[in-house]
Parts: structure tokens; sequence; C-alpha cells
């Protein structure tokens, strides 16, 4: 064996194993998608975006409206914020509503939908009576509060719709009668007739389309067979035809789908060109809240239907996004509500409030985009009007009672701990651990000593 110089043998050394490879890096990109998918997945998701996603409409839409509704008010020898204070007013009003609504048992809402009902239609039969009912822009649907208050009853009409169908759905399909198309029909099919010929007798086709929307959505989640759901569309788009060629109004109207002169084939088109002038002019981000030009008189209903015309010449393509963004939001929660609950009467009532607001959004931003006739809706939550704002508010009180209602947010719901915790007897304050330990996830109590009973 060989020796080292100091006679001592040579160490043997054991042989250099290869380093273990680490963990392989997982890519950013596919991070993000999973916790983002994990965060939609979580009992709470509905809940926060119908509440989160409403209140930024709502207070977005109070923005829009007192820069939007100056020039107008000042024309009118108005202060100019007299349509701002109008709709704040409105819009406190409504967050009460939708507070009330949040916290009303589903019971209650069931037991609400027949008094709606009846008072929608009396008010809305009230508009017809000479002396009582108000025509504004040629539409017979106003009564007059007093003052400058007026009450439009039509839009009470989408949020009885909504509750009386769900409540009347939900009770057959509990006996089993939803499979025979009568059943299905009646009386769901004449009440909206009811409800649509009041309405287009004072002239308003587009509150019509809007409850005709919900009455197909209502229809399509009771599981109407195709033939039916056929029959149904094409009777209803017979009706809508023959309105629009006896009336050349809306005639017009349907001319400027897409007009880019504010004369275009004999129609005047100078509403719907305007507006797209204003988006036209905002770039991406704008030129500033309160710079809009097409508002000093050149865009009519500025801050009424075409407000999102004024909200894209001021905050740009950046603002329209985020609005459009909200919007889905909203509607996919609704969904979501709609798609996970057992409850036929919470299915159906989810549904048609999310089809409402899903549609009249649709329809408005359509017609400011060009890609629609100009119906003469509100944009939901954000355009002027507290006799749109009243109901909507209501009916996003529903979503968020039925998102609470969900088991599992339930659950979730009574996990969560208080950001202050409570005292104890003596005075201290429990140590606060993590975050998530906290909020998510109810805190064990102290284990007693064996002695304790």
């Amino acid at each position: 064996m060989p020796t080292s110089r100091t006679g001592r043998p040579p160490v043997q050394r054991a042989p250099r194993r290869p380093a273990a490879p680490g963990p392989a890096r997982e890519n950013p990109v596919l991070r993000l998608y999973t916790r983002a998918r994990k965060a939609w997945d979580r009992p709470l998701t509905a809940y926060y975006l119908i509440l989160g996603g409403s209140l930024l409409i709502t207070v977005l839409g109070l923005v829009m409206v007192y820069s939007a509704s100056q020039i107008t008010a000042l024309q009118m020898s108005l202060p100019g914020s007299f349509f701002f204070r109008k709709q704040f007013l409105a819009a406190v009003i409504g967050a009460v509503l939708l507070l009330i609504a949040s916290r009303m048992p589903v019971k209650l809402h069931r037991a609400l939908a027949y008094p709606i009902l009846a008072g929608a239609v009396f008010l809305m039969a009230l508009v017809q009576v000479p002396g009582i009912g108000m025509s504004v822009n040629g539409n017979q649907n106003w009564i007059s509060l007093g003052g400058s208050f007026q009450i439009q009853p039509s839009e009470f009409g989408k949020l009885a719709l909504v509750l009386w169908a769900a409540d009347l759905l939900a009770r057959k399909q509990d006996k089993k009668l939803l499979t025979q198309w009568k059943h299905m029909l009646v009386p769901l099919v004449p009440v909206a007739f009811l409800l649509l010929g009041l309405i287009m007798l004072g002239g308003d086709m587009g509150t019509a389309i809007i409850l005709t929307a919900i009455l197909f959505g209502l229809l399509w989640l009771a599981g109407a067979p195709t033939r039916l759901f056929v029959g149904v569309l094409s009777i209803a788009g017979l009706i809508g035809v023959i309105l629009i060629k006896t009336s050349p109004n809306r005639m017009a109207r349907l001319a400027c789908i897409g007009a880019t002169e504010p004369r275009s084939g004999g129609a005047d088109c100078w509403q719907a060109v305007h507006g797209i002038y204003a988006l036209a002019s905002g770039g991406i981000f704008g030129s500033g809240l309160g710079a809009s030009v097409e508002k000093w008189g050149q865009l009519p209903e500025a801050h009424t239907d075409f407000i999102f015309a004024v909200t894209g010449e001021e905050l740009g393509l950046a603002g329209t996004l985020s609005v459009l963004a909200l919007f889905a939001a909203l509607g996919y929660a609704g969904i979501r509500v709609a798609g996970r609950t057992e409850d036929p009467f919470v299915r159906y009532a989810a549904g048609g409030v999310t089809t409402w607001i899903t549609a009249q959004a649709v329809i408005n931003i359509g017609a400011v985009l060009g890609l629609l006739p100009i119906a003469g809706v509100p944009l939901p939550l954000f355009s002027y009007g507290g006799s749109a704002l009243l109901p909507t508010m209501f009916a996003i009180g529903l979503l968020i009672a039925f998102a609470r209602d969900d088991p599992a947010a339930r659950v979730a719901l009574s996990m969560r701990q208080p950001r202050f915790g409570r005292k104890r007897a003596g005075g201290a304050v429990p140590a606060r651990g993590p975050w998530r330990w906290n909020t998510m996830r109810r805190r064990a109590s102290p284990a007693r000593s064996s002695g304790e009973r």
C-alpha cells in the first residue's frame, strides 16, 4: 500500500455524488393562473363580485352623472349639481333597499312577489289615466310625484316579473308540472304580455325589449323545449317587426345603425353619430374628467342614455373597458349564483336578474357603439334616473342575499373572525395569528383542564 511522506496511509475519500436536482421553477404565468383559479373557486367569490362590482359601478356612475349633466343643468337655468344631487339621493335610498333586500330571507322575497306585481300593474295602468300620467320624450310612462320628482312604473315591472315568475316556476317545479308545456306557458306568458301591453301603450319599446329578454331567460332556465322556445320567439319577433314598421321614429332609429353622418339615408342620426364622435375623441386614457366637448349641447341625453359615450370621451378606452369588465364580473357572479344553488326560486330569480342587467347593458352600450338601434334604455346602475336605479339596486340586493345563502358561503362567512378581536373577561385581547387563519378558519377554543366539566 503506498504511503504518504509522513508514513501514514493515504485517506480514502468517498466518490462525490452528483448534486440532486433542485425543484423545478414554476412558470410565473402558470402560478398566477393557478392562484386565480383558486380565487374564482372560493365560496365567497360571487358575493364579493356582486357587492364590489355593483358599488363600483354606482360610484363611478355618480361621478360621470355629475360631469355629464353640468352643462345640461346650466342650460336649463338650474344649479350645475342639480341632477347629481337627485341621483345621489336616489343612490342613498337604493343603498338602503339593497341592504334590506340582502338581509331578507328567501321566504320573505317569495311572499313579496305578488304584492309587488299587483302594485306595478296598478301603477302602470295609472300612467294611462289622463291628468295623472306624464309624457316625456314622446313616451307616456311617467307619474309626477310633485316638483321635479317623477317615477316610471315600468322600471318596477321588471322586478315584479322576475320575483313573481321565479315563485311561479319554483312552485310548478316542486309539483313536477314544468314537463307540460301548458303549465310552462300559463300563466307566465299571459302576465308577461299584460305587462308588455301596458308598457307599449306608452310607446316605450326599449323597456318592452328588456322585459321580453327576461321572459326568454326564465323560459330557458325552466327548460323550455326548443320548438316551444322558437315558437314564442317567433311570435315576439313578429310583433316587434309590426311595431317597428308602423312607427316612422323606430324605422329611423333602425336606419342609424352604423351611421357615420348626422343625416344618413334621410334619417336624423345626430345622436348616434355624435356618440361615436365622443368615443373616437377619447383615445386611450381620455381627455380628462370633466373635459368632454360633446356634452356642450352636441350630444343629446349625455347623462342618461349616452353616458357611456361621455365616459369614453373623458376616461378613454381604459375607462370604458373598466365599465365593461365590471358588468362582465357582475354577470358572471349572477350566473354562478344561479348555477350553484339547489333552490329553484333562487335559480330562477338570480337568472332573471342577471338576464335583466346584462341585456340592458348590452342594448345600451350597443346603441352607443352604433351596433344596435337606440332603444332609450339607461345603463344599469350608471345612467341618471332614480326610477331605474331603485329597482336595480333592490335586485342587486337579491343577488347578494342569494350569494350569502349558498351553503358553502354560509360556512365561510361563519368562519370569518371580526377584524378587531373581542376582549376577554379580563380585558386582555387574544394574540392575533396569521391573517389567513383568522379570516378563513375559526380559532380553536383553548383546551380545558382535566378538572373542568
